[in-house]
């Protein structure tokens, strides 16, 4: 943007909105906003008595809130402009690569957190489909005793899950969730395991946010998008203690499908189908069958 040609404040994150509302993004206003917040190198919160004030941001600050509307406008997420994404408690760090969270998996991440309540002291606690570390991270921090481990295939996705987990205690894991004989040492001893698998169907009509910039492998689950969650069911059977519960996202046709998936494994009881904050069918809850007994001192 040329010096001298930026507006106030207010009038360039006006029209930017305008901008991105002529390019078809959601949230047009809001991403005018952060964008603005992440190139003045403020919170969100401040920017409401900055445009008050008539604040113009400097020729750098406003060239490079320029270019980032101009990537906006052509699709590129959000996320991977300001490079993070809120999720729960958590601000995870991301980019092309790796699965960006979503709002709707916050569901999961609530019903998770209940079970925790119960949980006792230590849990051991399973994200399977970690990408990012967003459920794992999000668990942790609620319930910092607990031991828990990510798993994913992905190497990229896992060089963001080490960036986020720096610190912690989190294990990682690389690693198929479909392999045979995965992490045998967890048999009977997991209390929760969470996944959003890849679960989209092929042939699915995407926004471009999603279908050029998500990676593909953590979007589609084959042709019904149940490829893999079959194999987290059985996870599920031969790691739980009894008692232990599985938290397992869909997409929002396969609700039936994924119940029918743990009802045919013959050893979970409680099967629930639950809704996201819109009311779409979003995951499938069940508890291992067997007595409802805590893993003992000395396995803990």
């Amino acid at each position: 943007m040329p010096s001298g040609q930026a507006g106030t404040l207010r009038e360039v994150i006006r029209a930017a909105t305008a901008t991105l509302t002529q390019a078809g993004v959601a949230s047009p206003r809001a991403d005018a906003e952060l964008l603005a917040a992440h190139a003045a190198g403020v919170d969100r919160s401040r920017l409401a008595v900055l445009e008050l004030s008539g604040h113009r941001l400097p020729d750098a600050d406003a060239a490079r809130y320029h270019e980032l509307i101009a990537a906006r406008a052509r699709r590129v997420p959000l996320q991977h402009l300001t490079g993070t994404a809120a999720f729960g408690p958590v601000t995870l760090q991301v980019g092309p690569g790796v699965f960006v969270p979503r709002p709707e998996t916050e569901a999961l991440l609530e019903w998770a957190y209940g079970v925790l309540e119960h949980a006792g002291p230590s849990p051991v606690v399973v994200d399977l489909c970690t990408g990012s570390g967003a459920l794992a991270l999000a668990l942790a921090e609620r319930h910092p005793g607990a031991a828990v481990v990510a798993v994913d295939d992905s190497a990229e996705a896992l060089e963001y899950t080490r960036c986020n987990a720096a610190g912690t205690g989190i294990r990682i894991h690389r690693a198929d969730v479909t392999a045979a004989g995965l992490l045998p040492e967890l048999d009977g001893r997991v209390d929760l395991l969470v996944c959003n698998p890849p679960y989209i169907p092929e042939g699915a009509c995407l926004e471009p946010e999603v279908a050029d910039h998500d990676p593909h492998h953590a979007l589609f689950g084959g042709p019904d998008g149940m490829s893999v969650i079959p194999a987290v069911a059985a996870l599920a059977g031969r790691w739980l203690v009894p008692g232990g519960a599985v938290g397992i996202e869909h997409d929002d046709t396969t609700a039936d499908a994924t119940v029918a998936v743990l009802r045919r494994a013959g050893v979970f009881g409680d099967i629930v189908a639950r809704t996201d904050l819109t009311g779409r069918p979003r995951f499938v809850t069940a508890v291992r069958s067997g007595p409802d007994n805590s893993r003992r001192e000395d396995d803990a």
